[in-house]
């Protein structure tokens, strides 16, 4: 018989054959979760916290979802960390900031997300033990709000999986794979899923679900399906997002009944390069250096790239040639950067990809250079003369990027490019975020294309299209947070119809053990041959061993 939890109904092999796992139903809800990213981890442990009965499911094998992999930057408002790096916010400006940038962003949302992300989500998360450890700007905000947890991605969204772990009644199953959403009478009322690793059938009973699935950005053919119109959909795109963010969820509440709101909102980067690590692949990295410029491959500068996607993507598009290159010296190359909780070793950086001349060319004449990457030489040294020129003069006449009319950020990470030997990377087009999605109300309740609320269903996160915070461009650091406030309010409009009170304090988080776990599985027999459901087992620890990581980083609970 397999028990998966008090909601399970019953299990079905790949035979067909049905086995009973009904049980009696809890005077409390059930909830199960689909999606163990940080909008579902914030969704159950809100709800845990009351004793609720939760099921989390998961296609992966380990938690965190695109989040985890992520830089890990959350914009937040009126911080004690912005108080103490002398920056003074508001929500009034933030909401300005939000209105002006996104230029059609959903005025309700925006106005709750900036009145309430110091407790929801400053608070919240630092009482759980995420540490925040500076604040970095962002285009189109008038204060930094962009604040960086210690670890990343991962630094942000282990200690809400941990505080999970803390309660009985919230489970965890990972490598399932929701395929239907079971209805009854109109009401969502559980889910169908496939174990991968047994291909096996399942069917979860629950009073509600919660759709916390991601967006679709690393399904390039959905991609393209909702391109937007006044775009070129360009001959090569990288996909930039999380494995499974495939647009599961999408189909699942379509299936359902659900509607599917501004799609064509994408938010897009600049950015990609392919993987070094699946060099073959469509699998892209997010990689730049601030300090460096950009140029189309005509060698000639065409944007203003601090004011990242918002000013750079649209004339990138219009190129005959949708691809740009990265110039810059040695002495900013250190400010290369490339997003990602793996990607924070600098050595690492440098050996997988700036010493790797199939991804970065290097020599010691911008003309030498130009003939590498195969850019016009002539063109390139007038461009980088030119640039020099204006960083002498303090203003940047061509594209705006520095003077004395812009911030300190923008002057400081404008230097001119003099130093040998000379970097040029090309990037591509790279998927990353969904600005649109399926259609929720104020509490998160999945809605028809009538606008009524499908009763038992929820989604939550990217998979709503972050419920139109962004408009049709983000302030970055926008991303992450309406996941993790969406993920909150779900679960407290369940508590509400429920009649739980759910105003119950985050109990402080204790340090996590730092002893090492040394030699205590033979990890390199487990993944030497490949096995279907194993995939991000295998792929996570084969990094284990090639760096030498601790286990308790992950594991120590």
């Amino acid at each position: 018989m397999l028990c998966l939890a008090p909601g399970v109904m019953a299990a079905e092999d790949s035979s067909g054959s049905e086995r009973d796992d009904s049980r009696e139903r809890s005077r409390q809800p059930r909830v199960v979760i689909v999606g163990a990213g940080i909008s579902g981890l914030s969704a159950a442990l809100e709800l845990g916290q009351t004793g609720v009965a939760v099921t989390v499911v998961d296609m992966s094998s380990v938690f965190g979802g695109h989040a985890v992999m992520s830089q890990g930057g959350v914009t937040i408002v009126d911080t004690p960390l912005q108080d103490e790096s002398g920056l003074s916010d508001s929500p009034a400006l933030a909401y300005r900031d939000f209105m002006t940038w996104g230029e059609d962003a959903n005025a309700g949302w925006v106005r709750q997300y900036v009145d309430t992300s110091r407790t929801e989500l400053y608070d919240w998360l630092t009482k759980l033990g995420v540490r925040f450890e500076k604040i970095d700007t962002a285009p189109g905000n008038t204060v930094d709000r962009f604040h960086q947890p210690v670890g990343r991605g991962i630094g942000l969204v282990t200690p809400i999986y941990r505080a999970c772990l803390k309660h009985d009644n919230i489970q965890f199953v990972w490598n399932m794979q929701a395929t239907k959403l079971l209805s009854e009478e109109e009401r969502v009322v559980g889910i169908e899923a496939r174990e991968l690793r047994k291909d096996e059938t399942v069917r979860i009973s629950a009073d509600h679900v919660i759709l916390a699935t991601g967006g679709f950005q690393s399904n390039l053919d959905m991609v393209r399906e909702f391109w937007p119109q006044e775009m070129t959909f360009p001959e090569r795109i990288l996909a930039g997002s999380g494995r499974n963010s495939v647009g599961h969820g999408h189909r699942l509440a379509q299936a359902a009944g659900g509607q599917l709101v501004d799609m064509d909102r994408q938010w897009n980067y600049f950015t990609g390069i392919p993987d070094p690590r699946h060099p073959d692949g469509d699998h892209g990295l997010s990689a730049a250096n601030m300090y460096g410029i950009i140029v189309n491959p005509e060698g000639r500068r065409f944007a203003n790239l601090h004011n990242w996607a918002k000013a750079v993507m649209p004339p990138m598009l219009q190129q005959k040639r949708v691809t740009i290159w990265w110039i810059f010296d040695e002495a900013s190359k250190p400010e290369f950067v490339v997003s990602g909780s793996d990607w924070s070793d600098f050595k690492k950086v440098e050996r997988l990809i700036l010493d790797n001349p199939a991804l970065v060319k290097k020599a010691d004449t911008i003309e030498e250079l130009a003939r590498l990457a195969g850019l016009p030489p002539e063109n390139l040294i007038e461009t980088i003369e030119r640039y020099n020129h204006l960083v002498d003069s303090g203003r940047d006449d061509d594209f705006g990027r520095f003077g004395p009319d812009r911030t300190e950020y923008n002057n400081t990470a404008s230097p001119k490019i003099n130093t040998p030997p000379y970097y040029a990377m090309q990037s591509w087009p790279l998927t990353r975020k969904s600005m649109g999605g399926v259609a929720v109300d104020r509490e998160c309740r999945v809605t028809d294309r009538k606008g009524t609320p499908i009763p038992g269903l929820y989604a939550v996160g990217e998979l709503t299209g972050l419920v139109g915070i962004n408009g049709k461009a983000a302030l970055e650091g926008t991303f992450l947070g309406p996941c993790i406030l969406t993920g909150r309010v779900a679960a407290r409009s369940i508590l509400a119809h429920s009649e739980i009170p759910f105003n119950i304090d985050t109990p402080q988080a204790e340090p996590a053990s730092t002893e090492r776990c040394a030699d205590c599985h033979d990890i390199e027999s487990m993944i030497e041959t490949p096995r279907e459901g194993y995939w991000h087992f295998e792929q996570a620890h084969r990094r284990v061993l090639q760096q030498e990581l601790n286990c308790l980083q992950c594991h120590a609970e």
